[in-house]
C-alpha cells in the first residue's frame, strides 16, 4: 500500500428537501384542509476514526464528496426522507485544517471510533401545513429546503507512536525496526532507502508499544529539505524519540557528535517542543568497532555532546536488549501525546 500523509478534497453536505403545498382530499370531507408535509434534512458530512487505516491514499483518486439532499414533503403530512449522510474514514492521527491563509484546525482524530460531524446537513423546508392559522384556514404557501455547506479542506496524517526513530540518513533506523517488531520496512546501504514513516509493533516483556520509522533528517528538514517538515510533523505525535548515530569509524568525513547537534538544531527550529521531548540517544553499528573499544567510544560521544548514549548494533543484535528493557521504563512514564484543540471555523454555506 502507497503512504499518502496529506491531500485536498472537496466536500458538501446535502440540501434539505422542499415543503410541500397539498390539501386533504376524502369522500364526504368537504374541507379538509392543508396537510403538505415538511422537507428532509439533507445529509451530514461525517468524520471517523478508524483503526484499518494508516494512509491517506484513498483520498488520492477521488476528492469530491457530496452527501445526498433530503426529499420533498408529501401529502398526508409525510414528511420527506432524510439525505444519506457520507462518512470519511480516516486513520488515527489525521488532523483536518481548512483551506486558507489562516489554516484552522477544524478536528483532530486522535481515538478510534471518534466521529466529527463535520457538516450539517440542511434543514427541511416547511410544508403548508405548518403555515395555518385561526384566519388563514387554506395557505399556498411552502418553505424551501435550506442549502447545505460547502469547503475544501487539507487532510494530514500525524502518526502517533510511543517511540519513534530519528537521525540522519543510513543510521540503521529501518533496520532497528524490522529487528525489533514485526515491521517489513525497506532495508538498502544508500542513504533516503526509507521515503516514507513505517510502523511496528514491539512486544517485549508482556508489553507492547508502537514504533515509528521515521525518513532520515538533513540539514535544512525545518525549512523543508528533503521534505523534512513532513517528516517532522510526524515526530510531533511521538511521546519518545530514539536518536541513532552511526560510528562510522571507517569515514572520517563523518563527526558523530557533529551529526548529533544538527539534527537537535532541525528539532528546534521546526518548533512545537520537539527538542524537549524524552530522548534516548543511541550509537548503532558498534559491531565495525574493536570489542573493547565500543564502550570507550560511546563514552566519548556522550561527553561530546553531553548526554549519555548507548552502544548497540542491529546487526549483531548486541545492546538491543538493553535498549528495550529501556524504552519499557520510559514508556511507561512518558506523557501522553497532546491532542490539538480544533478552532472556531464557519464553512462557506
Amino acid at each position: 500500500m502507497r503512504f499518502l500523509d496529506q491531500c485536498k478534497i472537496y466536500l458538501k453536505s446535502g440540501q434539505g428537501g422542499d415543503g410541500c403545498i397539498s390539501f386533504r382530499r376524502e369522500k364526504y370531507v368537504a374541507y379538509g384542509g392543508p396537510d403538505g408535509g415538511d422537507g428532509g434534512k439533507g445529509g451530514d458530512i461525517i468524520l471517523r476514526c478508524v483503526p484499518s487505516l494508516n494512509t491517506l491514499i484513498d483520498y488520492r483518486y477521488k476528492q469530491h464528496f457530496k452527501a445526498s439532499r433530503g426529499g420533498h414533503g408529501m401529502g398526508r403530512n409525510r414528511t420527506g426522507a432524510a439525505g444519506r449522510d457520507v462518512i470519511l474514514e480516516l486513520p488515527l492521527g489525521t488532523q483536518v485544517l481548512s483551506d486558507d491563509e489562516e489554516s484552522i484546525l477544524l478536528a483532530d482524530m486522535t481515538e478510534v471510533g471518534q466521529e466529527v460531524t463535520l457538516l450539517r446537513g440542511g434543514d427541511g423546508g416547511f410544508g403548508n401545513d405548518h403555515y395555518k392559522t385561526a384566519t388563514e384556514q387554506t395557505p399556498r404557501k411552502f418553505q424551501p429546503g435550506f442549502p447545505g455547506k460547502e469547503c475544501w479542506i487539507w487532510l494530514r496524517l500525524k502518526l502517533l507512536a510511543d517511540v519513534g526513530l530519528i537521525g540522519a540518513p543510513n543510521a540503521g533506523k529501518s533496520s532497528l525496526l524490522n529487528r525489533v517488531s514485526n515491521a517489513k520496512s525497506k532495508v538498502g546501504t544508500y542513504p533516503f532507502t526509507t521515503l516514507h514513516p513505517q510502523l511496528g509493533v514491539v512486544a517485549h516483556k508482556d508489553r507492547e508499544f508502537v514504533m515509528a520509522d521515521i525518513p532520515g533528517l538533513i540539514s535544512g528538514a525545518s525549512e523543508g529539505q528533503g521534505l523534512g517538515d513532513r517528516f517532522l510533523g510526524h515526530i510531533e505525535r511521538c511521546r519518545i524519540l530514539i536518536h541513532l548515530i552511526e560510528t562510522a569509524p571507517n569515514n572520517l568525513d563523518v563527526d558523530p557528535g557533529e551529526t548529533y547537534r544538527q539534527i537537535r538544531k532541525e528539532l528546534e527550529a521546526y518548533g512545537s517542543d520537539l527538542q524537549q521531548k524524552p530522548e534516548i540517544v543511541v550509537l548503532n553499528k558498534c559491531d565495525l568497532l574493536p570489542e573493547d573499544a565500543i564502550v570507550q567510544h560511546a563514552e566519548n560521544l556522550a561527553q561530546a555532546i553531553g548526554v549519555p548514549v548507548l552502544p548497540i548494533s542491529v546487526a549483531s543484535g548486541y545492546g538491543t536488549k538493553a535498549l528495550l528493557d529501556r524504552l519499557i521504563a520510559e514508556t511507561s512514564q512518558a506523557p501522553p501525546a497532546q491532542e490539538e484543540v480544533p478552532g472556531e471555523w464557519s464553512p462557506v454555506s
